[in-house]
């Protein structure tokens, strides 16, 4: 990573360098012998100051910043285009997205976003006239919904499912319509274009009420190796088959808890938990 380095960055990359020490700690410490990451926390806190403190914090919302981070500061872009305002709505699908991932690529570059980021695709159908605009977007990870079932295990599966399902846009929501110049009835889907080579998948476990944030202690099962996803894919594609490697667990509720995880070895194939009240 040191040849892609990129000192224009706001940390100086600091970030990396701190980031870099903890993984070589990690692998190198005796197994009885535990990692304090203070001094990469002093940097993510320099980064992100909403992580300063050790108050509860969102683990999703700490891995987003955190790939933010270590993308900046190893970006092969130096200098960022102008962003472009032309209108591809008169493409095809295929280059259409193809243009809008080379889009994103003239400003997002890096080793980081190469393992992380995919390409989602929005769908959005008008029930009056039928005609279907489509958005091609980059994503970090995926927030799926947790449906509700009153008997029967939720799977992942089922997560994304929920996530990919048609939805009716009408009343309020309605959008305008290109084609009709009115607000119409629409239907929306989402699918996936590209999949990232490290797909990141967050289950939406906390709900905003009126009152307050609960958070939903639906028992979600999923399969360890060959997570099948192609039929969530846009397009036919061979590249959407995954093993886990690592989960994040949460326990208690959203006024305070304790964060633990599952992690395998991708030398040894051994899952490993990490737990910092031990």
């Amino acid at each position: 990573y040191l040849r892609d380095l990129n000192n224009n960055s706001r940390m100086r990359t600091a970030l990396m360098s701190e980031f870099a020490k903890l993984i070589q700690l990690l692998w190198t410490s005796s197994p009885n012998e535990s990692v304090s990451p203070s001094e990469f926390k002093m940097q993510i806190q320099r980064y992100a100051p909403r992580f300063v403190g050790y108050n509860q914090q969102d683990a999703q919302e700490f891995l987003r910043f955190l790939l933010d981070g270590l993308h900046s500061e190893v970006n092969r872009v130096l200098v960022r285009p102008r962003a472009s305002t032309d209108t591809l709505d008169h493409l095809p699908d295929d280059e259409k997205s193809r243009q809008m991932w080379r889009r994103y690529q003239e400003r997002e570059d890096s080793r980081i976003s190469d393992l992380f980021v995919g390409q989602l695709k929005s769908s959005l159908t008008c029930s009056e006239c039928g005609y279907c605009s489509t958005a091609f977007d980059p994503f970090w990870d995926l927030s799926l919904p947790i449906p509700k079932k009153s008997y029967g295990e939720v799977t992942l599966m089922d997560c994304l499912r929920l996530f990919t399902k048609e939805d009716v846009l009408d009343g309020d929501e309605k959008p305008t319509c290109s084609r009709c110049k009115a607000r119409t009835r629409c239907t929306k889907k989402f699918s996936i274009q590209k999949f990232p080579k490290i797909l990141v998948l967050h289950l939406k476990r906390f709900s905003e009420a009126r009152i307050r944030t609960s958070k939903l202690t639906t028992f979600v099962n999923f399969q360890l190796k060959d997570l099948d996803l192609r039929e969530f894919a846009s397009q036919n594609c061979n590249h959407a088959i995954y093993n886990l490697y690592a989960v994040s667990n949460h326990s208690g509720t959203t006024m305070g808890g304790h964060y633990t995880a599952y992690c395998k070895n991708p030398v040894s194939s051994e899952w490993h938990t990490f737990n910092d009240s031990r």
